[in-house]
């Protein structure tokens, strides 16, 4: 079994850029919601950075982010999801619904994706990072981010759904969904296996451009 002892990384700090962007039209209770979430991932990512996940216990988190291990719970079902979720979702999806109407599918979707991850992606990179090299380390990380994509799977479906006219459950709109989050994770794993040598925004693109061309070779 891989070690679960993770390189010390930097502390991922709360982007202020990126927390505007994420919490734009929220209320009042929802964006301290977000922010509570966001206090417990980060204090989750900085102990786990200088002592390992398996090291780490809810319990240190919840006292590193000054809240209860109840309030972790509440927020979060297992310390698995601290690591794998985050607040960026619906910034996509606006991204996506907010592309001209005239444009084919999968070309509004690789301009969202790369739009969107291109003005958070200095900010956002330690936990991006971070989170990637434990799902490579860490089985239960990794079985459970597999598990958690059926739900970004419907989130994009509908979002494609609204814009094509077509069902949520068209088969050919679910393949091409399909596709597309094989893409994202395929790109995710080379980027942290070459220790992010590569830049992942270009990257993102250009697994995207493989699939509007379709999928020749």
């Amino acid at each position: 079994m891989a070690s679960s002892r993770t390189p010390a990384a930097p502390p991922v700090a709360a982007p202020a850029d990126a927390t505007a962007y994420a919490e734009a039209g929220l209320g009042l209770r929802e964006r301290k919601k977000r922010r509570t979430r966001q206090a417990i991932r980060q204090a989750a990512f900085r102990l786990i950075g200088q002592q390992g996940y398996e090291q780490t216990t809810v319990e240190q988190i919840a006292e590193a982010a000054e809240v209860s291990a109840s309030t972790v719970f509440r927020y979060f079902a297992t310390k698995e999801d601290i690591i794998l979720t985050d607040e960026y979702d619906p910034v996509l999806e606006r991204a996506i619904l907010d592309r001209p109407a005239d444009e084919p599918p999968l070309v509004a979707l690789r301009e969202a994706v790369v739009t969107s991850l291109r003005s958070l992606y200095d900010e956002v990179r330690p936990e991006f990072l971070l989170r990637m090299q434990l799902v490579r380390e860490v089985p239960a990380l990794r079985a459970q981010m597999h598990e958690g994509m059926d739900q970004n799977i419907e989130v994009l479906c509908g979002v494609l759904s609204e814009r094509t006219g077509r069902p949520r459950d068209d088969f050919e709109l679910r393949v091409v969904v399909g596709a597309v989050f094989g893409a994202l994770t395929q790109v995710l794993f080379e980027w942290v296996d070459r220790e992010s040598e590569w830049d992942l925004v270009e990257t993102v693109d250009r697994a995207l451009a493989v699939l509007a061309r379709g999928l020749t070779l």
